[in-house]
Protein backbone atom coordinates (compact mmCIF):
# COMPACT_ATOMS: atom_id res chain seq x y z
CA UNK A 1 0.00 0.00 0.00
CA UNK A 2 2.65 2.33 0.85
CA UNK A 3 4.58 1.57 -2.24
CA UNK A 4 1.41 2.55 -4.48
CA UNK A 5 0.91 5.56 -2.69
CA UNK A 6 4.86 6.43 -3.30
CA UNK A 7 4.17 5.39 -7.39
CA UNK A 8 0.64 7.64 -7.05
CA UNK A 9 2.27 11.09 -5.58
CA UNK A 10 4.48 12.26 -8.30
CA UNK A 11 1.11 11.50 -10.74
CA UNK A 12 -0.99 13.68 -8.64
CA UNK A 13 1.69 16.84 -7.88
CA UNK A 14 1.81 16.61 -11.48
CA UNK A 15 -1.99 16.82 -11.89
CA UNK A 16 -2.44 19.46 -9.07
CA UNK A 17 0.18 21.49 -11.18
CA UNK A 18 -1.34 21.34 -14.19
CA UNK A 19 -5.00 22.62 -12.52
CA UNK A 20 -3.04 25.59 -10.93
CA UNK A 21 -1.38 26.14 -14.03
CA UNK A 22 -4.62 26.18 -16.04
CA UNK A 23 -6.87 28.70 -13.63
CA UNK A 24 -7.17 31.85 -15.57
CA UNK A 25 -5.22 34.83 -13.41
CA UNK A 26 -7.96 38.09 -13.51
CA UNK A 27 -7.29 41.28 -15.07
CA UNK A 28 -5.88 43.56 -13.56
CA UNK A 29 -7.90 47.53 -14.17
CA UNK A 30 -6.77 50.40 -12.62
CA UNK A 31 -7.82 54.59 -12.90
CA UNK A 32 -5.27 57.20 -12.01
CA UNK A 33 -6.50 59.98 -9.76
CA UNK A 34 -6.18 63.59 -11.06
CA UNK A 35 -6.08 65.00 -7.94
CA UNK A 36 -2.82 62.82 -6.98
CA UNK A 37 -1.17 62.83 -10.35
CA UNK A 38 2.29 64.90 -10.84
CA UNK A 39 3.27 64.76 -14.53
CA UNK A 40 6.73 67.07 -14.71
CA UNK A 41 8.58 67.60 -17.76
CA UNK A 42 12.38 69.28 -17.85
CA UNK A 43 14.04 71.08 -20.70
CA UNK A 44 17.82 71.83 -19.94
CA UNK A 45 19.22 75.14 -21.77
CA UNK A 46 23.07 76.57 -21.58
CA UNK A 47 21.75 78.87 -18.85
CA UNK A 48 19.74 77.02 -16.82
CA UNK A 49 17.24 73.99 -16.71
CA UNK A 50 13.30 74.99 -17.20
CA UNK A 51 10.90 72.58 -14.92
CA UNK A 52 7.43 72.50 -15.20
CA UNK A 53 4.16 70.23 -15.37
CA UNK A 54 1.13 69.07 -17.38
CA UNK A 55 -2.18 68.80 -15.90
CA UNK A 56 -3.81 64.49 -16.27
CA UNK A 57 -7.11 64.63 -17.81
CA UNK A 58 -7.77 60.77 -17.38
CA UNK A 59 -6.33 58.10 -17.50
CA UNK A 60 -6.85 54.05 -17.11
CA UNK A 61 -4.91 50.66 -17.77
CA UNK A 62 -5.88 46.83 -17.73
CA UNK A 63 -2.94 44.17 -17.30
CA UNK A 64 -3.80 40.78 -18.48
CA UNK A 65 -1.24 38.54 -16.50
CA UNK A 66 -1.39 35.99 -18.23
CA UNK A 67 -0.78 37.66 -21.81
CA UNK A 68 1.03 40.82 -20.67
CA UNK A 69 -1.20 41.91 -23.12
CA UNK A 70 -2.21 46.04 -21.93
CA UNK A 71 -4.92 48.46 -22.84
CA UNK A 72 -6.34 51.61 -21.67
CA UNK A 73 -4.97 55.28 -22.44
CA UNK A 74 -3.01 57.86 -20.37
CA UNK A 75 -4.50 61.49 -21.51
CA UNK A 76 -2.53 64.67 -20.62
CA UNK A 77 -3.85 68.30 -21.24
CA UNK A 78 -1.37 69.72 -23.95
CA UNK A 79 -2.65 73.35 -23.04
CA UNK A 80 -1.91 73.16 -19.36
CA UNK A 81 1.96 73.00 -19.77
CA UNK A 82 3.13 75.33 -17.26
CA UNK A 83 6.62 76.54 -16.52
CA UNK A 84 6.34 79.48 -14.15
CA UNK A 85 6.77 82.29 -17.32
CA UNK A 86 4.23 82.92 -18.72
CA UNK A 87 5.52 84.11 -21.76
CA UNK A 88 7.03 81.02 -22.33
CA UNK A 89 4.26 79.18 -21.84
CA UNK A 90 2.25 80.81 -24.33
CA UNK A 91 5.54 80.41 -27.00
CA UNK A 92 5.25 76.38 -26.13
CA UNK A 93 1.61 75.85 -26.39
CA UNK A 94 1.17 78.18 -29.85
CA UNK A 95 4.61 77.28 -31.39
CA UNK A 96 5.58 74.44 -30.50
CA UNK A 97 2.84 71.82 -28.93
CA UNK A 98 0.30 73.78 -31.32
CA UNK A 99 -2.17 72.71 -28.22
CA UNK A 100 -5.21 74.76 -30.16
CA UNK A 101 -4.56 72.21 -33.14
CA UNK A 102 -3.44 68.96 -30.46
CA UNK A 103 -4.90 69.48 -27.53
CA UNK A 104 -3.83 66.45 -26.05
CA UNK A 105 -1.04 64.31 -25.58
CA UNK A 106 -1.77 60.44 -25.07
CA UNK A 107 0.03 57.40 -24.08
CA UNK A 108 -1.64 54.14 -25.42
CA UNK A 109 0.14 50.57 -23.30
CA UNK A 110 -0.41 47.68 -25.16
CA UNK A 111 2.42 45.26 -24.02
CA UNK A 112 3.98 45.09 -20.52
CA UNK A 113 6.90 43.04 -19.63
CA UNK A 114 7.24 41.66 -16.47
CA UNK A 115 4.35 40.90 -13.93
CA UNK A 116 2.48 43.73 -11.68
CA UNK A 117 2.09 42.41 -8.26
CA UNK A 118 -1.04 43.18 -6.39
CA UNK A 119 1.36 43.71 -3.16
CA UNK A 120 4.31 44.60 -3.14
CA UNK A 121 6.80 46.56 -5.80
CA UNK A 122 7.10 46.12 -9.31
CA UNK A 123 9.27 46.82 -11.37
CA UNK A 124 7.85 46.39 -15.62
CA UNK A 125 8.52 47.93 -19.38
CA UNK A 126 5.55 49.14 -21.05
CA UNK A 127 5.50 49.10 -24.59
CA UNK A 128 2.83 51.51 -26.67
CA UNK A 129 2.05 54.39 -29.06
CA UNK A 130 2.69 57.90 -27.79
CA UNK A 131 0.62 61.02 -29.82
CA UNK A 132 1.25 64.27 -29.23
CA UNK A 133 1.45 66.82 -31.69
CA UNK A 134 -0.49 64.72 -34.58
CA UNK A 135 2.49 62.15 -34.37
CA UNK A 136 2.24 58.63 -33.02
CA UNK A 137 5.19 57.02 -31.48
CA UNK A 138 6.59 53.63 -30.56
CA UNK A 139 7.81 53.62 -26.92
CA UNK A 140 8.80 51.57 -23.99
CA UNK A 141 8.53 53.22 -20.56
CA UNK A 142 10.12 51.90 -17.74
CA UNK A 143 7.56 51.94 -14.71
CA UNK A 144 8.07 51.24 -11.17
CA UNK A 145 4.61 49.91 -9.04
CA UNK A 146 4.30 49.96 -5.56
CA UNK A 147 1.06 48.03 -4.43
CA UNK A 148 -0.36 48.05 -1.09
CA UNK A 149 -4.22 47.32 0.27
CA UNK A 150 -5.41 48.09 -3.20
CA UNK A 151 -3.42 51.50 -4.14
CA UNK A 152 -0.82 51.64 -6.43
CA UNK A 153 1.64 54.17 -6.26
CA UNK A 154 3.36 54.42 -9.95
CA UNK A 155 6.01 56.14 -11.33
CA UNK A 156 7.87 56.32 -14.68
CA UNK A 157 10.37 58.44 -16.48
CA UNK A 158 11.14 58.93 -20.64
CA UNK A 159 12.47 61.09 -23.25
CA UNK A 160 10.74 63.13 -25.66
CA UNK A 161 12.82 64.17 -28.88
CA UNK A 162 10.42 66.44 -29.93
CA UNK A 163 12.36 68.45 -32.32
CA UNK A 164 13.28 64.89 -34.37
CA UNK A 165 9.61 64.36 -34.03
CA UNK A 166 8.65 67.32 -36.17
CA UNK A 167 8.08 69.96 -33.38
CA UNK A 168 9.29 73.72 -33.63
CA UNK A 169 12.65 74.12 -31.84
CA UNK A 170 12.36 77.00 -30.21
CA UNK A 171 15.77 78.00 -29.57
CA UNK A 172 17.04 81.83 -30.58
CA UNK A 173 20.26 82.84 -31.86
CA UNK A 174 21.05 84.11 -28.52
CA UNK A 175 19.38 81.19 -26.72
CA UNK A 176 19.71 77.02 -27.15
CA UNK A 177 17.76 74.99 -25.39
CA UNK A 178 18.02 70.78 -25.51
CA UNK A 179 15.88 69.19 -28.59
CA UNK A 180 14.94 66.92 -26.19
CA UNK A 181 12.67 67.23 -23.17
CA UNK A 182 12.27 64.70 -20.00
CA UNK A 183 8.99 63.90 -19.02
CA UNK A 184 7.78 61.96 -15.79
CA UNK A 185 4.93 60.90 -14.02
CA UNK A 186 3.93 60.07 -9.86
CA UNK A 187 0.40 59.13 -9.65
CA UNK A 188 -1.84 56.92 -7.64
CA UNK A 189 -4.17 54.59 -9.28
CA UNK A 190 -6.59 51.98 -7.55
CA UNK A 191 -9.38 49.60 -9.46
CA UNK A 192 -12.40 51.23 -11.29
CA UNK A 193 -15.32 51.67 -9.00
CA UNK A 194 -18.76 50.04 -9.99
CA UNK A 195 -19.93 50.36 -13.44
CA UNK A 196 -16.31 51.79 -15.11
CA UNK A 197 -13.73 49.96 -16.01
CA UNK A 198 -10.77 50.74 -18.86
CA UNK A 199 -11.50 50.22 -22.46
Amino acid sequence: MIRIVRLMLPVVFTAVLTAANSIPAHDLALELDPAQTKVEFTLGDVLHTVHGTFQLKHGAIRFDPGSGKVSGEIVLDAASGASGSGARDRKMNKQVLESETYPEIVFRPDHAEGQVARQGTSHIQLHGIFAIHGGEHEMTIPMDLDAADGRFIATAQWVVPYVKWGMKDPSTLFLRVSDKVQISIHTIAHPPSSGSSPS
